[in-house]
């Protein structure tokens, strides 16, 4: 269970490659060779005791953070690029990752991490479209974490120079707080949500390295102020870049593609402290 949020079930999370017509590796109950859970903290904290539970969410993100550092290195020893990329559900993230393979995986190598909390539909869409593909089920977990993402990284094994787009569980609180190990955070907004979205959640708008609004061929039929929207993220986040495009029309895709070449130039040469 998530300590930080409450979700989760007993059963964990589940990855599993997914192959056409062919056997779906199962990697529910596979922790690997360097995260096995150590029992030297009490689980009964965080029941009732305010004090103790901030204790417990510090230690689970430290936990994290430490793996995330992991997969950071271990990625970039690979001149691997990862995006975490997290939106509401809805927004259009299988959509916009669909055509970015269609269109830029003629040029490098891409990989996926699906993350949902049930079905393999969305990775479906993502190995027809012509990428490999590995699908995280999280059951009642609300967001991917470092330990998932290690996980999905041993059972997918990205080619070197490749781009890793993740897609995160479609939720705008709990995936703020977690670092994957990626070289940049990506918030998707669509314009059927409303201008609003920053200025109701605020972190994860302030964590993010690009803001995608996306469906802007809507923008004739739904009530939406590009403008404003600018406006209230780069209140919250001055130096964050606004990409505004259609993934369905392919309307500012370029400039999407520019960002993404961008982030793989910093992503070879940046080192951890």
């Amino acid at each position: 269970m998530c300590a930080t949020c409450g979700c989760g079930d007993a059963t964990g999370p589940r990855v599993s490659v997914v192959a056409g017509g062919e056997h779906e590796q199962d990697d529910s109950h596979g922790h690997g060779h360097h995260h096995d859970h150590d029992h030297d903290h009490d689980h009964d904290l965080g029941h009732g005791h305010p004090d103790h539970t901030v204790i417990l969410e510090q230690q689970v993100l430290a936990k994290n953070d430490g793996i995330a550092v992991h997969n950071r290195q271990w990625m970039r020893s690979r001149r691997i690029t990862a995006l975490n990329i997290m939106s509401s559900p809805g927004a259009g993230k299988t959509t916009l990752l669909a055509r970015t393979i269609r269109e830029l995986g003629r040029q490098r190598p891409i990989a996926v991490i699906e993350g949902d909390q049930e079905t393999r539909l969305d990775a479906e869409r993502i190995r027809e479209a012509g990428a490999s593909v590995v699908q995280v089920n999280t059951g009642a977990g609300c967001h991917l974490d470092a330990e998932m993402i290690d996980r999905a990284l041993r059972a997918l094994d990205p080619a070197d120079e490749s781009l890793l787009l993740i897609e995160n569980v479609g939720n705008l609180v709990c995936p703020a707080l977690f670092d994957l190990g990626e070289e940049g955070k990506v918030v998707l907004i669509s314009t059927p949500e409303g201008v609003d979205k920053p200025k109701k959640y605020p972190h994860i708008f302030a964590v993010a390295d690009l803001v995608v609004i996306n469906k802007i061929d809507l923008l004739p039929y739904v009530e939406f102020d590009v403008d404003a929207c600018v406006a209230q993220a780069k209140i919250l986040n001055p130096a964050v870049r606004v990409v505004v495009l259609s993934a369905t029309t392919g309307e500012g895709m370029d400039e999407w593609y520019e960002w993404i070449g961008s982030r793989s130039a910093i992503s070879p040469v940046a080192v951890d402290n």
